[in-house]
């Protein structure tokens, strides 16, 4: 398999468990470093690499009137301090190809979303701007239908690349993970993150927002662990009532230490049979 490389964090073959983590969108400065340090507090305690995410737009919010964060250049601001203090590597995404040579500049990690994984000018940009570019897969694709993202993403010369299983539709506002797509997916040579929190989310399940099921977290989390990924991808939030995005499937801040424990104790056993 290939390593990517991002700071000095390696992930894949046999590297050890990251996590992604951070609040859903950036909802201002000070908020955002409070959970992106509680966070680097709880994996230096355990030993695990540390990537911050967070979005400077939910460009796919359910409602019109839904917040969607500060915008491209408030939010790359907010991102690069946010880099600056916690000194770790930083991951967002980005909806449309213009986006993606700025954010390349102060992000270390281009991820493209689930809804947006097939469009080749946005997998174009982001390969051409020779960052790591993380592609969730979408909630209507099967696993082995992103064979095809990694060939665009190598036809314009990135091979610094991860996908993500974030589930896939199960009827009207209800998504499944089927643990197959993490082998099927890591078999393509690159690494696998398993995002545990929208995994357990319910699209537009809530009108004019989503909903969810956070109390599946961290049993959705171990058996990804079991069936073998590279990284997790989680939403973390001190207060999820008081989220401005997501808030009914991210994990409270003072949850995350004990289901990264329990993926750890997994991942220790089955490491050597990746």
């Amino acid at each position: 398999m290939n390593q990517v490389t991002v700071g000095n964090i390696t992930i894949g073959n046999g590297a050890p468990l990251t996590l992604i983590a951070g609040p859903c969108v950036l909802e201002g400065l000070e908020r955002s470093l409070l959970i992106g340090r509680g966070i680097k507090e709880i994996c230096e305690r355990l030993g695990v690499p540390y990537i911050f995410k967070a979005s400077f737009d939910k460009a796919n919010r359910s409602s019109y009137h839904s917040f969607r964060g500060p915008g491209l250049e408030k939010g790359l601001e907010m991102l690069q301090q946010i880099k600056d203090e916690l000194q770790v590597p930083v991951l967002t995404d980005i909806h449309e190809a213009y986006q993606a040579e700025p954010v390349a500049k102060v992000v270390d990690i281009l991820q493209i979303p689930a809804f947006l994984c097939r469009q080749t000018d946005l997998l174009a940009a982001a390969a051409k701007t020779g960052r790591i570019v993380n592609v969730k897969k979408g909630q209507f694709m099967a696993p082995l239908d992103m064979r095809n993202v990694v060939d665009k993403l190598h036809e314009c010369g990135c091979d610094q690349i991860m996908l993500t299983e974030r589930g896939s539709s199960f009827g009207y506002n209800n998504l499944v993970v089927d643990m197959r797509s993490l082998p099927i997916m890591r078999s393509f040579g690159y690494p696998v993150v398993f995002d545990g929190t929208h995994s357990v989310q319910l699209p537009g399940g809530a009108g004019t927002s989503s909903s969810g099921n956070r109390e599946f977290v961290e049993h959705l989390v171990r058996a990804a662990v079991g069936a073998g990924v590279d990284a997790l991808f989680l939403e973390v939030h001190d207060n999820p009532a008081e989220a401005l995005s997501d808030g009914a499937n991210m994990v409270y801040l003072d949850k995350l230490e004990s289901i990264l424990q329990d993926a750890l104790a997994i991942y220790d056993t089955v490491r050597p049979k990746m």
